[in-house]
């Protein structure tokens, strides 16, 4: 079976707008931001086999009618074995589409776990690197700098890089929702770079930093740098 994702991603979107939903009202229902969802639809990334599971019950749409793209309820049931087929295809179109880039040419690529020694904050990532140029992963974006109960009309994370002592902005991930905590928003960022042309060296020498801005209706805000460190020194 050849599968199409983008007539994937348009039956997805088709299933959401049939239910008069908005890419965020959809994406909260799994766990996902609406930046997700958006990637969903334009066939640019898949969900995981779980979540199609999710989404077949959810909306009473067969798992072979999302695969195909378009309703089969017309033709024979083709089988289980084609079935385990599907789920085994996605999986690792799946896992292609979220690490193909990363890997690419992974026998030349090293590694590096990313934190930081802030202590308001927690953070999980990872650095792949070569000669040429580094992917950045951010996945995990805790705040413990106490309790933080107030809702924000606007909460704004970016990723910089320190070069020279001028920031280059490198990502950035804004809030959809208004009137949002900042350990709810927090719970959806994911920084995902790939092919970035600075190189591993330069990150070794605390160049990258987070930097997260609250807004508040009262349009007070709350800004925290948030200095990212490697887990050690970047190989040649």
């Amino acid at each position: 079976m050849k599968m199409n994702s983008n007539k994937v991603g348009n039956f997805i979107k088709k299933i959401r707008k049939d239910n008069n939903l908005t890419q965020s009202e959809f994406g909260k229902k799994y766990g996902v931001t609406y930046q997700a969802v958006s990637k969903w639809e334009n066939g640019i990334n898949l969900p995981d086999i779980v979540l199609l599971k999710k989404i077949s019950k959810d909306y009473n749409v067969s798992l072979d009618d999302i695969l195909d793209g378009e309703s089969l309820s017309n033709q024979n049931n083709k089988g289980t074995n084609r079935v385990l087929l599907v789920m085994i295809l996605i999986l690792i179109v799946v896992f292609a589409f979220s690490v193909v880039n990363m890997y690419r040419k992974s026998e030349s690529f090293k590694f590096k776990t990313i934190t930081t020694s802030c202590n308001e904050f927690e953070v999980s990532g990872s650095l792949a690197y070569d000669k040429r140029s580094s992917s950045i992963y951010i996945s995990n974006i805790n705040y413990c700098g106490g309790d933080d109960n107030n809702t924000y009309k606007e909460i704004e994370c970016n990723l910089y890089e320190k070069d020279s002592d001028t920031p280059v902005l490198i990502s950035s991930c804004k809030s959809e929702d208004r009137n949002i905590t900042l350990e709810k928003y927090l719970e959806n960022v994911k920084l995902n770079i790939d092919n970035y042309s600075s190189k591993c060296k330069s990150f070794s020498e605390n160049s990258l930093y987070l930097e997260i801005k609250a807004t508040s209706g009262g349009n007070k805000t709350i800004m925290y740098k948030v200095p990212l460190k490697l887990n050690d020194n970047c190989q040649k």
